[in-house]
């Protein structure tokens, strides 16, 4: 229940402290200017950086299926406890979309559009507009980067008091690339608690926030393991 309630708050957190800051501050029409796209990537970035001091010594703080199933099949961890990650993650990143809702129903005119609440997308009214290839690509791609980063800095290779800082700015640069193209996922949870609100367009795009992530998240394990360890030990 520890691992679980941990890996539920960090979920929670990310999402309402991530699509929270896209929704409620991203842009402004009736009052002060919006925090717009570097604000909204230091939102998730920093959001993973309170929640890895936080929670990263009770579970690694994944709050991300991509990243458990890349530890699990990086050998890093237990069937048992993926399944444990997985159930918090979605559970956690659902409520706290939930919360998002109550807050913005509170909104006066608020109504749900297609891609409410910071779901992801892509295609014709969806930001910039690009087409499924370029969405795939661009998930699978900074998914891949971003767990490069957690194996290596995780690592006996790398600086671990530092990894949660590292793992951070990552996520910031991948959100700095990703939000015009996707709105950003790297994160099957994050993309699954805003869609199941919001219904539509987002939730029937939902399947590539699920699989593209865990394509990269795969293959950067994949990497890992046969590339730079050995025995379990990374090596240089």
């Amino acid at each position: 229940m520890k691992k679980f309630t941990a890996e539920f708050i960090g979920t929670f957190a990310l999402v309402l402290f991530g699509c929270g800051a896209a929704v409620v501050s991203g842009i402004s029409t009736t009052g002060p200017a919006g925090i717009g796209l570097l604000g909204i990537s230091l939102a998730f970035g920093l959001a993973v950086v309170v929640m890895a001091y936080s929670i990263g010594g009770i579970t690694g703080c994944h709050i991300n299926p991509a990243i458990t199933i890349a530890m699990l099949v990086a050998g890093k961890i237990k069937t048992s406890d993926a399944v444990t990650y997985i159930l918090a993650q979605f559970t956690g990143a659902t409520v706290g979309a939930a919360v998002l809702y109550l807050i913005q129903s509170g909104l006066p005119g608020f109504a749900m559009g297609d891609w409410a609440l910071g779901s992801n997308g892509w295609g014709t009214g969806y930001l910039a507009g690009y087409n499924t290839t370029a969405a795939f690509i661009t998930e699978a791609v900074l998914t891949f980067l971003f767990l490069f980063v957690i194996f290596a800095t995780t690592s006996k290779l790398g600086n671990s008091t530092m990894a949660g800082l590292a793992i951070g700015v990552t996520l910031v640069l991948i959100h700095l690339v990703a939000i015009p193209i996707t709105g950003t996922s790297v994160n099957p949870a994050r993309s699954f608690g805003p869609a199941i609100f919001a219904g539509g367009k987002a939730l029937s795009q939902l399947w590539l926030f699920i699989l593209a992530p865990l394509v990269g998240a795969v293959a950067a394990a994949l990497l890992w393991k046969f590339g730079f360890e050995k025995d379990g030990e990374a090596v240089a």
